[in-house]
């Protein structure tokens, strides 16, 4: 197995006054519940206070971009990052590749629009056992919480690349 995480953080972060938007979708909400919970041990972890991590939530992942979009500019314009959350798995139609592709490029393109740094929380898997692995819980425990990753990764980049 390929994955291997983030890697090792590149510098000592004070998190202390981050502010961080995690919007999850809510289908697959066994592995959405366990991704969410992993970034904010990682967040919280890294200095992060509690009540500056504001969860929100969307029907599915194909709305994660506008929700991302209404999250800073109406909801939360305070925010440093946001941390989209989504699990796509691959079924036997050709709807698991549009959406994998369109919410891709639409959070990529987000990140310009908006002037802010958004992290690419959408697992796109091809089995509900490898959404369960990446998300830490899988039945032999194989792989790592990629949420963790996730916050990791929106601690460094709005401390060094925010606004």
């Amino acid at each position: 197995m390929a994955v291997k995480g983030l890697g090792k953080i590149d510098a000592e972060y004070d998190a202390s006054n981050l502010k961080v938007g995690i919007i999850h979708a809510r289908w697959n909400d066994e592995i959405i519940a366990a991704l969410v919970q992993g970034a904010i041990k990682r967040l919280t972890s890294m200095g992060v206070k509690e009540e500056n991590i504001i969860i929100e939530t969307c029907p599915g992942s194909f709305e994660l971009p506008y929700a991302t979009k209404r999250f800073f500019e109406k909801l939360h314009p305070e925010v440093n990052v946001v941390i989209p959350i989504g699990v796509l798995i691959k079924g036997s139609t050709k709807h698991f590749e549009y959406i994998s592709s369109a919410v891709t490029q639409a959070i990529m393109e987000l990140q310009f629009k908006l002037h802010k740094p958004i992290i690419f929380g959408l697992l796109t898997c091809l089995t509900e056992e490898q959404a369960l692995a990446r998300a830490g819980i899988d039945e032999g425990k194989t792989m790592h919480n990629h949420g963790e990753d996730w916050g990791a990764a929106a601690v460094e980049m709005a401390l060094k690349y925010g606004n």
